[in-house]
């Protein structure tokens, strides 16, 4: 690999570009204010997931009707998790990978899980408890 090559692995890894400027890698997500709304249950796919960029939370249902909330801050370098597929949260920066079940490190550089982050589950509406 040449010098530039290597230059452009080397920021690739090091510079989070996906990282805003007050996230804490371990932290609490901002989560915005109680009873915020986030979506509705239609809207969160059966072993799977939706992220809501804005608040930083994702909000999974593992299994019909059970609804989960976690931090959608990465617990490895502070990037906001992206998608989640296949029964995992997904951060694009540097491969992490968690569960939908308990935000438990399931693959990647992760040390730690992802906070879980309270939710209200009302009729057809998930908002922030």
């Amino acid at each position: 690999m040449g010098a530039g090559g290597l230059a452009l692995a080397l920021t690739a890894c090091g510079a989070d570009t996906d990282t805003p400027d007050d996230a804490v890698a371990a932290g609490p997500a901002k989560s915005g204010a109680p009873g915020g709304a986030l979506g509705r249950t239609a809207d969160i796919p059966v072993g799977g997931g939706t992220v809501f960029k804005e608040q930083k939370i994702v909000v999974t249902q593992p299994t019909a009707g059970d609804f989960k909330a976690f931090t959608a801050v990465c617990t490895h370098q502070g990037c906001t998790v992206a998608s989640v597929a296949n029964g995992l949260i997904q951060c694009p920066c540097h491969g992490g990978k968690y569960k939908i079940e308990d935000g438990s490190v399931a693959g990647g550089p992760p040390k730690g899980p992802l906070a879980e982050t309270a939710i209200k589950v009302e009729g057809d509406q998930i908002t922030l408890a």
